[in-house]
């Protein structure tokens, strides 16, 4: 697995905020790291291709880590994490978040169309690579009493299913679930992480164009998908990612483990 460091030496002096981010090389997990650095926060980005835009909006020194790893094999990045955040200077950290963002689509179609190894990979990135990121997070940061917090990046597809994308469902069905789960658990620990899957709206993304461009004799939902393209309903990665972060800052955040951007305070 290939590390890209943008600054060298990680770690400022006075304690800063430090977030984990997977999928951060386009989209809305590049807009969230982007936003992350404008506020001055520190970001490891995780993500199959370092991103050279992302490294270009670091404004210090120390400020980004980018690592070059394939998430639908995540076994080895989970340890590579724990090891990480074990090595971190407990007393230059404000506060430890981390954003499973990354996610995998199948081709849209039936599932019994699909290929086994696209349905595989779309579970391990989507559901796997943030459950053993999750426990590697928890475990190597038990000892630390400043904030933390685990924001699962979900999709309303994980609350209503859709033919068509069976997979994908499954996997923020289950996102949603294993935030229930990991929510009950830190609540009863002392300084447990506040957890969160959240739903952060409809993106125009790669994701969306891809849905757009399906087979429509394989993908009933496709027009309503360019509809939604065509009527001008779909946030940019950077006004979804501004959403994100405004719930992500929320005082009462981690008060519901499963939950929209468009939840009312």
């Amino acid at each position: 697995m290939a590390a890209i460091v943008c600054c060298e030496g990680m770690h400022a002096i006075s304690p800063t905020a430090i977030n984990i981010v997977t999928g951060a090389s386009r989209g809305l997990g590049l807009a969230i790291a982007r936003h992350l650095l404008a506020r001055g926060e520190q970001v490891l980005s995780l993500q199959r291709t370092p991103n050279a835009q992302l490294a270009s909006a670091a404004g210090r020194p120390g400020q980004l880590e980018q690592w070059a790893c394939d998430l639908a094999a995540p076994a080895d990045a989970a340890a590579r994490l724990a090891r990480w955040i074990a090595a971190l200077p407990r007393a230059q950290i404000a506060s430890l978040t981390l954003i499973n963002n990354a996610a995998g689509l199948a081709r849209p179609a039936p599932l019994g169309d699909v290929a086994a190894a696209d349905l595989a990979g779309a579970l391990r990135v989507g559901l796997e690579a943030p459950m053993l990121l999750s426990a590697a997070f928890l475990n190597a940061s038990t000892d630390l009493t400043v904030p933390r917090k685990l924001l699962n990046i979900s999709s309303g597809l994980g609350r209503r299913a859709m033919a068509g994308s069976a997979a994908y469902c499954a996997a923020k069905a289950g996102l949603d679930h294993l935030s229930r789960s990991i929510a009950l658990e830190e609540a009863a620990r002392p300084h447990g992480a506040k957890v969160v899957s959240l739903a952060p709206g409809v993106i125009d993304t790669d994701m969306q164009l891809q849905l757009r461009s399906a087979d429509p004799a394989a993908f009933a939902e496709r027009d309503n998908f360019a509809q939604l393209k065509a009527l001008g309903r779909l946030d940019s990665p950077e006004a979804a990612a501004a959403k994100v972060l405004a719930y992500l800052d929320r005082a009462d955040f981690g008060r519901n483990a499963v939950a929209d951007v468009r939840d009312p305070p």
